[in-house]
């Protein structure tokens, strides 16, 4: 009897691929597109780019001689996704869409659909790859890179349990992109050249800035401007009384007020603005280009400093809430008090970087041998052992 296997359907070319090649080695294959926006208040434009994926999914299904359903998630997605979303920006953080999205949506909800339509296996068209091995007895799944480095998505998975792996596939983890629009170029599939999408996780073209201005109203506020000289900078301790003062220091943002620089414009909203953002300051006449250093939203004030190189980008270290660390591998969870030397990332497309894990009762922090430019509240930060992603956490 074949094994079923229920493939997520975006309408792009991976997945597309990914269901050629799971049909090609014997399983039997049912393609699913999930529709995950309905309101209309926060469209973008006058497209309706879900309709096109929806019907390019479509065709691919029909070229491969699948079945293929819709399934409408646009209940959960409100609820586990957009909403979320704008708590953590009005909070002045930044989350990360996709991760959440495949977290809670591709791997959680329409997971438990597919099994429920009997399936053995759910499988996407991500750039990374699963390895079992067996300890103690029991299987146990790990996270792997995909092989194609330009492409690797396991950072966008770095929150996937083992019982959620465990159930996937991902076809495409062993081919460069290339290939995969050949593979697709050769069967006559519809999505062989089309592009990838730059929008918010299955909703389509929406860019973000504009989709978060119809959500969280604008407001003035100053933008404030940091000498590179300020003595914030220049106020490191010559010696610590313990190890988690010396952590604590290494990890912990710098607080401004707006008595630490010069107003230098304004801007409509500080929710509206991330850590080591450039464009939409809208401020000429400096030497070199403005960089968000920090935002306050609850006075409402964004604070720049000139250049990438500026101090105020950078730090060492973060930390993560106890309840917000995720391990893939539960064999590995540190203890209080362990520490693990790691690579580790704190954004899509970073090269990793060496860090140490350092495990106490309230958390874990995270500190890198080198310094890191914008670490930002919200986002996720992922860490390796080669090519395996062992675990992740929310960034405090």
């Amino acid at each position: 009897m074949k094994r079923v296997v229920v493939v997520g359907l975006s309408g792009g070319v991976d997945s597309s691929v990914a269901a050629y090649l799971l049909k090609q080695q014997g399983y039997e294959v049912i393609g699913l597109f999930m529709k995950n926006w309905h309101d209309d208040s926060v469209t973008i434009s006058e497209e309706c780019p879900w309709l096109e994926d929806s019907n390019d999914a479509m065709l691919v299904a029909q070229k491969l001689d699948i079945p293929f359903q819709t399934v409408d998630l646009s209940v959960q997605y409100q609820e586990r996704i957009v909403d979320y979303m704008f708590r953590e920006y009005k909070m002045g953080r930044t989350p990360n869409p996709d991760v959440l999205c495949n977290r809670e949506i591709k791997f959680d909800v329409f997971m438990k659909i597919a099994l429920d339509l009997g399936a053995d296996y759910v499988a996407t068209g991500h750039y990374c790859r699963k390895a079992t091995q067996s300890i103690d007895g029991k299987d146990v799944y790990s996270l792997l890179s995909g092989k194609d480095a330009n492409k690797d998505q396991s950072y966008f998975l770095c929150q996937l349990s083992q019982g959620q792996l465990a159930k996937t596939l991902f076809p495409i983890g062993e081919i460069l992109k290339p290939d995969v629009r050949k593979i697709a170029a050769q069967q006559d599939l519809i999505t062989a050249d089309k592009r990838d999408s730059q929008g918010l996780c299955f909703i389509g073209k929406v860019r973000l800035p504009e989709f978060l201005q119809q959500q969280l109203a604008p407001k003035e506020g100053a933008i404030i401007e940091v000498s590179l000289e300020n003595q914030k900078y220049k106020n490191t301790p010559a010696s610590f009384t313990s190890e988690t003062e010396r952590l604590q220091h290494l990890s912990t943002k710098i607080t401004y007020s707006i008595e630490d620089g010069k107003k230098v414009g304004t801007h409509q909203g500080a929710h509206y603005f991330t850590n080591g953002q450039r464009k939409g300051l809208a401020v000429g006449g400096t030497k070199e280009p403005l960089f968000v250093i920090a935002t306050d939203v609850d006075e409402n004030v964004i604070y720049t400093g000139q250049g990438k190189d500026h101090p105020g980008l950078y730090r060492r270290g973060l930390f993560v809430k106890q309840d917000e660390i995720h391990w893939i591998r539960e064999d590995l969870a540190l203890n209080n008090g362990d520490t693990l030397c790691v690579m580790a990332r704190i954004r899509y497309r970073q090269k990793l970087e060496k860090a140490t894990l350092h495990k106490t009762a309230l958390g874990m922090y995270v500190i890198f041998d080198a310094l890191q430019s914008a670490i930002t509240q919200g986002q996720f930060v992922a860490w390796y052992d080669a090519d395996e992603c062992l675990g992740s956490g929310v960034i405090s």
